[in-house]
């Protein structure tokens, strides 16, 4: 008996030490890679600083609705609404700066860039900069917001009427839109999210130092909008007892589509262009809704 006891206490620890080794491996290359990005992050400190604050912006500006959301969610929490907004502001802020790390890394290896804001922390020319961006920034914004609003119209009536009424209830204001929608997204989903897919899909099927081929972009153009539509989904079941598949089509495709536009601006014009255009779309949908009641 005492043997049979030994072998199984030999077992356990040696779980355990495998468990612990597996541990300490992933916490080796979490330093290394964190190491990495802050050295890097160091040269350009000034325009992530202000990359941080635009999309920092963007979180406070969800905070007045949070009590809505909340109100909303089928789960309890014992947490007051100035705690939960406490909350969602450290891990929003937390979330935004590893994105901003990550993006600040991987960007720069596969061609990828924020020029007007790296003009205006390195004090150079950010008119011209701006001036290059207008054109693409109004027909990206354009063309997602009406495809957008065609693509809503078009769904309505598939989608449940208890996801409907409840979304008119909570209707996100404007400056939320423009600033969490436009900024701290694009952020999130273009400078970091695509930025890394673009860079392992370059390290994976090219040789190092090689030029980075565009079938690398279109492919993280195309996964970084999917995932940002399937992210949607949590959010929809809030508002909805089931999840129908015209729903599922509707949150991925109405949340990507868009994502397609910005993501191709980002590739060939630069991150505050797709800013740009997000902003654009947004301000388009919100005349649309004043002019004709959508």
């Amino acid at each position: 008996m005492s043997l049979y006891l030994l072998q199984h206490y030999l077992v356990f620890i040696r779980n355990k030490l495998d468990a612990l080794s597996s541990f300490l491996y992933r916490a080796k290359i979490t330093y290394y890679w964190t190491k990495k990005m802050l050295e890097i992050a160091k040269s350009n400190r000034k325009q992530l600083t202000l990359l941080f604050f635009m999309g920092f912006a963007g979180i406070l500006s969800i905070l007045p609705i949070l009590p809505q959301m909340l109100s909303l969610s089928p789960l309890e929490t014992s947490f007051s609404v100035p705690i939960m907004q406490l909350i969602t502001v450290l891990q929003s802020s937390i979330l935004l700066l590893v994105m901003l790390l990550i993006g600040n890394y991987f960007s720069s290896r596969v061609e990828l860039t924020a020029p007007l804001t790296r003009a205006i922390a390195e004090s150079d020319n950010a008119l011209k900069q701006l001036k290059y961006q207008i054109k693409p920034v109004v027909i990206g914004g354009v063309i997602g917001g009406i495809f957008i609003l065609l693509f809503t119209q078009s769904m309505s009536s598939y989608l449940p009427s208890e996801f409907l009424a409840a979304g008119e209830k909570l209707i996100l204001p404007w400056y939320s839109k423009l600033l969490y929608g436009g900024i701290t997204e694009e952020i999130l989903i273009r400078w970091g999210l695509m930025s890394f897919i673009v860079w392992c899909s370059y390290r994976i099927t090219q040789k190092k130092d090689s030029e980075v081929k565009s079938y690398n972009y279109y492919l993280a153009i195309v996964l970084s909008a999917l995932l940002f539509g399937i992210l949607h989904l949590p959010a929809a079941s809030m508002l909805s007892s089931e999840l129908t598949i015209s729903l599922v089509v509707y949150i991925i495709i109405g949340n990507g589509a868009f994502g397609l536009v910005a993501g191709f601006l980002f590739w060939k014009r630069g991150l505050e262009c797709a800013i740009g255009a997000h902003m654009t779309a947004h301000i388009l949908m919100n005349v649309a809704g004043v002019l004709f009641n959508t």
